[in-house]
């Protein structure tokens, strides 16, 4: 790319670096440093905010740049990310979001804690909320790298890993200065900048095909070089019956996975009531529908526009589809109009990237400060006979303390975070935040359905779920395709891939359910009828709730 549009582009993406950092100086001066003000914001943000953050955070490098660059590719096949990321909504909106809001207080782990032994559940509740996390922020870091390949006019490996390294600095700074009041402004700003880019991009790819959706599928199917195929199932998919099934798996993924988002759940927590909860996804679904609704004209647009071989070549995974088809509709490269609205998409991605990445930052440190270490720093109390131990009886971790423990998390999650986003850098976004979503619908998504819906959930069911879906998940994604046995695999050198599928969900997801099911039925231990009504009640009528 020319020189204007590396000094536009970074122009403006510095600009917007320069306003959210000032938003997070400013917010953070009138923090007080509770775990409330932290984790929540206070619970002072309306639905409509709340919903626009919501949608924020959702929206991600996976939604903006990989799946658009799945359908330039695979056409009909890569229609399936949007579909089933909209979808999982009327699962989030029907089974979890008024009730996690009224059973929580600011994690996963809050809600079926509820019920059980507080210890083991957090734990557990706990790794699994940061495995996740880590997964999703790979996604984002990605994302990142290819941006700025293609930025640079180039692939230096340098200029990706700075790149990685620099995003990950900047959303540990976030975090550990503004934490959730600071995130949700990043977010709102975000959600508005890309929602205006989207719009504005898909006009223009209608206003090029004169408003004639049909020319515009024609004309996809004519560049992408593979005809007809092109908008029928199974370019992608169509395979033997290992694709079949991957097929399966990755819907099963994306319609159950957002339920058990820990940055989707937290965002429950920071409206005041359980219903302004339930409005908040109602904002959300028609800011996400509309987006999603977009990306599939974009993604048709640029194997239109741009041709479906020129995106391979940019960028085999696609990632790069979406700031190309901007060249090229703003008048190519070496004009005007191109290096404008190639600077300003590049910019937005940039935000959305940065934004997520702040996001799912705040969870996961949340997760490991609120979940993992305030129950490891527990005292074990005793009971008097000197037998069973009651988690309940030992006092919470000190919330100032919990805090700075966060921010300290949130620095190592980060490291964590770079250092594999560098190893993955040459996969699609949107598939890598397909395995995120697989490992949330079978490590949490169970255990949060089980201790909400079923009277005689225990905690050794409870934990059971949580490690019967997480290592699977975990273990099934390394010995697949995805790590080694494939030119496009993490490790193509060598092959250790045992399973063949490229998400493990339609296996881990039932093992998780089943893990909960068996874990409690073999239990001693019984479930607490007094406790499972009260969190019925609450969870039912918002009495109690915080």
């Amino acid at each position: 790319m020319s020189g204007d549009h590396q000094t536009l582009a970074l122009l403006l993406f510095g600009a917007f670096v320069a306003v959210t950092l000032g938003i997070t100086t400013w917010v953070g001066r009138d923090r007080h440093g509770s775990a409330e003000e932290f984790y929540t914001g206070g619970r002072l943000f309306s639905p409509m905010e709340n919903g626009f953050a919501i949608a924020g955070d959702y929206m991600s490098a996976a939604s903006f740049l990989g799946i658009s660059g799945l359908i330039a590719l695979f056409g009909y096949d890569g229609m399936l990310y949007s579909v089933g990321f909209l979808v999982a909504w009327l699962v989030v909106l029907l089974l979890v979001a008024e009730l996690v809001r009224n059973c929580g207080r600011f994690t996963l782990a809050d809600v079926v804690a509820a019920r059980m032994r507080e210890r083991p559940v957090r734990i557990a509740a706990g790794t699994s909320s940061v495995a996740v996390s880590v997964l999703y922020l790979v996604a984002q870091m990605v994302g990142a790298g290819s941006l700025v390949a293609l930025l640079l006019g180039g692939t230096s490996e340098a200029a990706r890993a700075w790149t990685v390294i620099g995003v990950g600095a900047l959303m540990v700074v976030y975090v550990t200065l503004g934490g959730m009041r600071a995130t949700t402004w990043i977010q709102i700003v975000k959600a508005v900048l890309l929602m205006a880019g989207t719009l504005t991009l898909t006009v223009l790819v209608l206003v090029r095909f004169h408003g004639d959706f049909n020319a515009l599928l024609t004309t996809a199917a004519e560049r992408s070089g593979h005809g007809k195929e092109f908008l029928s199932p199974g370019l992608a998919y169509g395979g033997g019956w290992t694709a079949r099934f991957d097929f399966m798996s990755l819907g099963l993924a994306l319609v159950l996975g957002t339920a058990g988002l820990p940055h989707i759940l937290s965002r429950f927590y920071t409206v005041p009531t359980a219903r302004a909860a339930r409005r908040s996804v109602v904002w959300s679904i028609g800011l996400i529908g509309s987006f999603y609704l977009m990306t599939i004209v974009l993604g048709l647009g640029a194997a239109a526009v741009v041709g479906t071989a020129e995106v391979r070549a940019s960028s085999a995974a696609g990632n790069t589809a979406v700031p190309l088809l901007a060249l090229d509709l703003g008048g190519g490269a070496g004009s005007t109009g191109g290096t404008v609205l190639f600077a300003v998409v590049a910019a937005i991605a940039f935000a959305t990237i940065l934004a997520v990445v702040a996001g799912i930052t705040l969870a996961s440190s949340a997760s490991v400060a609120h979940d993992l270490y305030a129950s490891l720093r527990k005292p074990r109390a005793r009971s008097r006979d000197g037998g069973r131990v009651d988690d309940r009886a030992a006092d919470s971790a000190e919330p100032r303390g919990e805090v700075a423990v966060a921010r300290y998390a949130a620095a190592g999650i980060g490291a964590v975070a770079i250092a594999l986003g560098l190893l993955a850098r040459d996969l699609n976004v949107a598939f890598l935040v397909g395995l995120a979503f697989a490992v949330a619908a079978s490590a949490n998504l169970p255990v949060l359905l089980y201790s909400l819906f079923w009277r005689n959930f225990t905690t050794r069911g409870a934990v059971w779920s949580v490690y019967g879906g997480l290592v699977p998940a975990v273990l099934l994604v390394v010995f697949s395709p995805v790590v080694s046995g494939s030119p496009e695999a993490i490790f193509p050198g060598v092959d250790f891939h045992v399973f063949p599928l490229q998400n493990p969900g339609l296996v881990s997801i039932p093992l998780g359910f089943l893990a909960g099911w068996i874990g409690t039925v073999l239990s001693r231990e019984r479930a607490d009828e007094a406790k499972h009504a009260e969190s019925e009640v609450r969870s039912l009528t918002g009495a109690g709730a915080v």
